[in-house]
């Protein structure tokens, strides 16, 4: 299925554009709208629409994401990649621009598919009217998901629902009311959730591997309506909206926590397709790379954000690690004994390569009594450690879920310095049991038995234990009020979902993305005295600017009506 996806699209797709633009071929499309198979064929590309660079391929879940008090951009210094990740770019960054024009091109993609179909859907037979309803859908749902990465990236942007709107001068393009954004992706959400069915009991589709489902659309919702009630929109009416779907999908019973935490990991750099926890999720897949971003379907998932590898220490190449983990993030994760995510989530450890043979070397080593052994970050977070055993960890700690060499598989491998075959999870269940419990905390101004319950759950799996049986040793105390039950959902959010790209966004729509990262400082003075040197976010975030992204510099020249976000 994922070779489908994935390599089928070269023949419908061409080179993504800007507002006015559009990117599918339309004489090679109108082909493909005969019957419910070509139409299928089509929907894919809005799929292989996640892949690029400039999508999920790497902006969207490793570049713009970084930049919290739980990981940081390699290096010391603001030079070349560094400076998006440090907060230290303009509106005429080339990422920033890319960004934007891809997800338009994409939404062109999805209103040009969804307009074709509703014409072509006459000519379909009774059968694949059915089908046809899914894959409009699907399409809703994908669109929806596009522009909510826009509102809350940028906040100010257009909404173009039709590819003559797209079409336009860009003098007449105005910024629609953000408001008016999130209730178009409410609608397309709720549409969505009335269509489609839930993975597990699909009669339509024959296969809906890494497509969207019930589940998804719903936990997406979920998503956005705790956004909605945050921070800059503070609707907080959408937290008890929030609370409802995750309520209806909770206890749906089609979804559920995989039984081992790691089986995610192996999961992603596998392909292997299970949708009990995974409700959104991009696939990667390419059997080798050309160099022709058009054909090459894969991401840098790994190589960017695993562990460190060296040249020629593995078959499919060098990884260059620059994802950085906080060695403060992995010290105030406190119950790192009894956590297991904890250690699946950090490498304190890289590949290198002796005598031509790879080699795990720990960053730290330790000298006791004359004999030299591997040192741990367990070794360096005690209080009162020497500050050489905290030195290595200043700048080396790696994410551990996408260690290519632990979770790669043969099958799955594609030869590359920067690109991997290993998926990328938008939104997980867990997840939505986080945003369940924080939503009814929001809502009734302090916890339910439902919200212990879905956070419970979380912790208990996290800790290797049932998830559906009470434990002292990590379920939270049911006597918390609200602000420390919030504070205990925020807590539970970083350490179930570090690194996959949620956290820079929960801090912004919490209103405490600067106090953090000055917090975070703080806490790298406190664990090393020359730590602070490699974050060097703190000289280049300011409240009020950096909680949203500049509109291209690009768009404002041609849009004469636009106005550029505050202090950008």
């Amino acid at each position: 299925m994922k070779k489908i996806l994935f390599c089928i699209f070269a023949i419908i797709l061409a080179s993504g554009c800007s507002l006015k633009e559009h990117s599918f071929t339309e004489i090679e499309k109108d082909a493909y709208f005969k019957d419910a198979q070509q139409a299928q064929t089509v929907l894919f590309g809005l799929y292989r629409d996640l892949t690029p660079d400039a999508m999920y391929g790497y902006h969207l879940s490793l570049y713009f994401t970084l930049g919290t008090d739980e990981a940081k951009v390699t290096g010391n210094t603001i030079e070349n990649y560094r400076n998006v990740p440090s907060n230290a770019y303009t509106s005429t960054e080339d990422e920033v621009q890319n960004t934007w024009k891809a997800l338009y091109s994409a939404i062109y993609d999805a209103n040009d598919f969804i307009e074709r179909l509703s014409v072509a859907v006459n000519d379909f037979s009774a059968s694949e009217k059915n089908l046809a309803a899914v894959y409009m859908a699907e399409a809703r749902t994908l669109r929806a998901l596009f522009y909510f990465e826009l509102v809350r990236w940028w906040k100010n942007v257009s909404l173009i629902t039709s590819t003559a709107d797209s079409k336009k001068h860009p003098s007449t393009f105005v910024q629609t009311d953000p408001a008016e954004v999130y209730a178009f992706i409410e609608n397309e959400l709720k549409y969505a959730i009335s269509v489609l069915p839930y993975a597990s009991d699909d009669p339509y589709r024959a296969s809906n591997d890494f497509r969207i489902s019930k589940g998804g659309a719903m936990g997406l919702l979920a998503k956005v309506y705790a956004t909605w009630a945050g921070y800059p929109m503070l609707n907080t009416a959408k937290w008890e909206e929030c609370a409802k779907v995750c309520k209806t999908l909770v206890e749906s019973g089609k979804h559920s926590l995989l039984d081992n935490y790691e089986d995610l990991w192996k999961n992603s750099g596998s392909s292997t397709w299970d949708p009990r926890e995974s409700l959104i999720e991009v696939s990667f897949y390419t059997a080798a790379i050309t160099g022709n971003g058009s054909t090459d379907c894969s991401g840098r998932i790994g190589k960017w954000n695993g562990a460190s590898i060296a040249e020629g220490a593995w078959p499919s190449g060098r990884a260059a690690a620059n994802w950085i983990v906080l060695p403060s993030f992995a010290k105030n994760w406190t119950d790192y004994n009894n956590d297991k995510r904890w250690a699946l989530s950090m490498a304190d450890y890289k590949y290198t390569v002796v005598n031509g043979q790879m080699v795990k070397d720990q960053l730290l080593k330790v000298t006791e009594n004359g004999t030299q052994r591997p040192g741990y970050l367990t070794d360096a977070l005690p209080d009162g450690v020497s500050a050489s055993f905290r030195k290595p960890f200043n700048n080396g700690i790696t994410p551990a879920k996408w260690d290519i060499v632990k979770y790669e598989t043969q099958a799955n491998a594609v030869t590359d310095a920067n690109l991997s075959n290993f998926n990328w999870y938008i939104l997980r269940y867990a997840d939505v049991l986080l945003l369940y419990a924080e939503a009814l905390n929001e809502w009734q101004q302090g916890p339910t038995p439902d919200a212990f319950a879905a956070v419970n759950m979380v912790r208990r799996r996290g800790y290797g234990l049932s998830v559906n049986t009470a434990s002292s040793l990590c379920d939270l105390d049911n006597s918390l009020a609200y602000e420390e039950f919030r504070q205990a959902v925020r807590d539970e959010r970083a350490h179930e979902l570090c690194f996959e790209g949620h956290r820079r966004q929960d801090l912004i729509r919490w209103g405490i993305y600067y106090e953090t990262i000055r917090g975070a400082y703080q806490d790298l003075v406190n664990w090393h005295e020359n730590a602070p040197d490699y974050y060097r976010i703190v000289d280049y975030t300011i409240k009020g600017k950096n909680e949203l992204l500049p509109i291209p510099q690009r768009e404002m020249d041609l849009m004469e009506q636009y106005r550029q976000n505050p202090n950008w």
